[in-house]
């Protein structure tokens, strides 16, 4: 059998790629003459930049330290790919995991302005980003002063960081502003919330930030002063990913918004993996019903049914209805006996779970 095994990440628990690992290594103790090709894979969050380096170990490494989203300094990394890309994540140089405490007024985005200023430096020519995990409600003004632009108020002075400074913003300075990588810029983003409003940035995901009501009402204020400043599309679908940082990127430096996990599944290959395979193995942290609308597992199901590969999905838990479209499903918490047992080992309960995809799948 030829099988691709293609998982998310299991966050908190295990990288994409050591999930990948765990369950080959599950699937082979079982049927060892199989081709087994890992591919693990990322909606744009966490995992992005390791899923790229599994799909293409050519990649470079790199690592910039930068100023983290609360000010102190974090080392970022980075891949150069060898067309001339460069693959960055949002998470590693501005996401939630790396404040001390959340500070959902005053965390910003200039670290991965940095991390992206570093990667032109050295010659990208086109800069794809992963928009997951963000720390902050800036709209990406962060990652503008960065590159150069200056936001100023109504008396000519530059703003302070953070999104609740925005309410004052006046005008904007792009006189500094570096001129965008001539490939442009790739933003991979797995929501579809418009930049303001009741769906928008700070009332959906403020909260997981730290925002209370107050500060909700103070970032949406913001971040509709922001467009009001700069224009662009601040009801494009998708704008309001990482705290509105996608609206900012595209509205100053045009970049453009794309799903994250099917646009990364592209990029590394994963067509032309599925068209070789008889069965794919995914999987991630919990499967419910935020699973199948534009996530990693998601997007795997839609891309296998259109070429007639069975879909096997394990997750740590499964907490939503399994579609028919799915072949097999287990969860890591029944084969451990608890959801706590799982995350003391995920590592064993995975390869566990792989031999008893592989005998339900192939046949033992």
């Amino acid at each position: 059998m030829r099988v691709v095994i293609a998982p998310d990440s299991f966050k908190g628990s295990l990288a994409a790629g050591e999930a990948a690992r765990a369950l080959a290594r599950g699937w082979l103790a079982r049927r060892p003459a199989d081709g087994v090709r890992q591919l693990p894979l990322a909606d744009g969050g966490e995992g992005t930049i390791d899923a790229f380096a599994t799909a293409l170990p050519q990649a470079r490494r790199m690592t910039e330290t930068v100023c983290g989203p609360d000010g102190r300094t974090v080392d970022a990394g980075w891949l150069l790919l060898s067309d001339g890309s460069a693959v960055l994540e949002l998470a590693q140089s501005s996401g939630l995991p790396l404040m001390r405490t959340p500070d959902p007024l005053g965390a910003h985005t200039c670290g991965l302005g940095a991390v992206m200023r570093a990667a032109v430096d050295a010659g990208a020519t086109r800069l794809v980003v992963g928009l997951g995990g963000s720390a902050s409600t800036d709209g990406g003004t962060g990652a503008l002063r960065a590159l150069g632009l200056r936001l100023l108020d109504s008396a000519g002075r530059d703003l302070p960081p953070g999104g609740a400074a925005l309410v004052d913003l006046a005008r904007i300075d792009v006189g500094g502003l570096i001129p965008p990588p001539p490939g442009g810029i790739d933003l991979l983003v797995d929501v579809t919330a418009p930049l303001a409003g009741p769906t928008g940035a700070a009332a959906t995901y403020g909260p997981q930030k730290g925002a209370q009501p107050d500060d909700v009402d103070v970032l949406d204020r913001a971040l509709r002063r922001l467009a009001q400043v700069l224009g662009g599309r601040p009801d494009e679908p998708g704008s309001g990913a990482a705290g509105g940082t996608a609206y900012g990127l595209a509205a100053v430096w045009g970049a453009r918004i794309l799903p994250g996990a099917r646009t990364i599944s592209a990029l590394v290959g994963m067509p032309a993996a599925l068209a070789g395979a008889d069965i794919v193995v995914t999987g991630e942290g919990r499967f419910d019903q935020t699973s199948l609308t534009g996530k990693v597992v998601g997007s795997l199901l839609d891309q296998a049914g259109t070429v007639g590969v069975q879909v096997g999905v394990v997750a740590g838990q499964l907490t939503g209805p399994v579609p028919r479209s799915v072949s097999d499903a287990i969860s890591l918490a029944d084969l451990a006996g608890s959801v706590a047992a799982a995350l003391d080992d995920p590592t064993r309960w995975l390869v566990e779970a792989g031999g008893v995809m592989a005998q339900r799948l192939a046949g033992d």
